[in-house]
């Protein structure tokens, strides 16, 4: 997201003190009431979060445009789900960068699905997290949350932990998606965070099996062909749903031994927009387990 968006984003933003105390922990413990509470969560923002598809824009860039987006929106007949009609519905996926989101609004643009970010590393939390998440599932919305991952802070299982015990767990209520794994190039220095693809392995089955531990669910995993051709060697694609970022008119290649994506996020503009393959009820059975 560039940064004049960043700032329109926020122009008319205003942020009830309640919700502050939803932020990350750091932030909370040193805010005061002489301190503008925008500033405060932009400057956490700058600092700790990171958005979906932020780090696989930068390196690979988003080249989507009007037609490319309308071309994404319907069935790719080459990555049919066996024993599944051909449809797409349509969602989003937000982070911080969004604030108090008009639900309403995204409601009657046809969107039926997102995912918000909740956590970052074992050190961040989404401020506007609970306005985001049981706002979009009051409208209507099936709704899910996503943890952006630094490998190389701490463990899979604690990362998982972190998530699952800030807003990332799952509940078998027909609107609550499994929570998704975001693996994308370090914001911070080396693509693969210093780890070999055996490293890399080991810290998703890490997060992934925790996760399954505490939820009952494994998670969806989000990435590009690119990022986990480059940083990982294993196979996840009998248990994690793919949920992959290609900035086009077609999802194209996929990674490694997936035979089909669940999601696709398709572009960053005017915000994350992304298609479930599939129709509404299968839609409804991610969300059911």
């Amino acid at each position: 997201m560039s940064t004049s968006r960043r700032g329109r984003l926020f122009a008319a933003l205003v942020v009830p003190a309640t919700l502050l105390l939803l932020g990350s922990t750091a932030q909370a413990a040193t805010l005061s009431p002489e301190v503008d509470p925008v500033a405060a969560i932009n400057a956490d923002i700058a600092q700790h979060n990171h958005d979906l598809g932020s780090q696989i824009r930068r390196v690979e860039g988003d080249k989507s445009t009007p037609d490319t987006q309308r071309a994404a929106q319907q069935p790719q007949p080459g990555q049919a789900i066996p024993g599944q009609v051909l449809a797409t519905v349509a969602g989003m996926d937000v982070a911080s960068y969004q604030g108090n989101v008009d639900w309403a609004y995204w409601w009657n643009q046809g969107k039926r699905f997102v995912w918000t970010k909740a956590t970052e590393s074992t050190s961040y939390t989404n401020p506007y997290f609970a306005q985001q998440y049981n706002g979009s599932y009051n409208q209507g919305f099936i709704r899910g949350a996503y943890h952006f991952a630094t490998p190389n802070t701490s463990s899979g299982a604690a990362q998982a932990r972190y998530f699952v015990a800030h807003g990332g767990g799952w509940s078998k209520d027909g609107r609550t998606l499994p929570g998704a794994l975001d693996m994308e190039y370090n914001p911070y220095g080396a693509t693969c965070y210093g780890l070999s693809k055996a490293g890399m392995t080991s810290w998703i089955l890490d997060f992934h099996d925790t996760y399954k531990s505490l939820t009952g669910r494994w998670p969806v995993i989000y990435t590009s062909t690119s990022w986990w051709s480059s940083c990982v060697s294993g196979d996840f694609s009998s248990t994690a749903p793919l949920w992959v970022a290609r900035y086009s008119s077609s999802v194209g290649t996929l990674p490694y031994n997936w035979g089909f994506y669940t999601v696709w996020q398709y572009t960053s503009s005017p915000l994350d927009q992304d298609t479930f393959n599939g129709a509404y009820d299968r839609l409804q059975a991610l969300a059911n387990g």
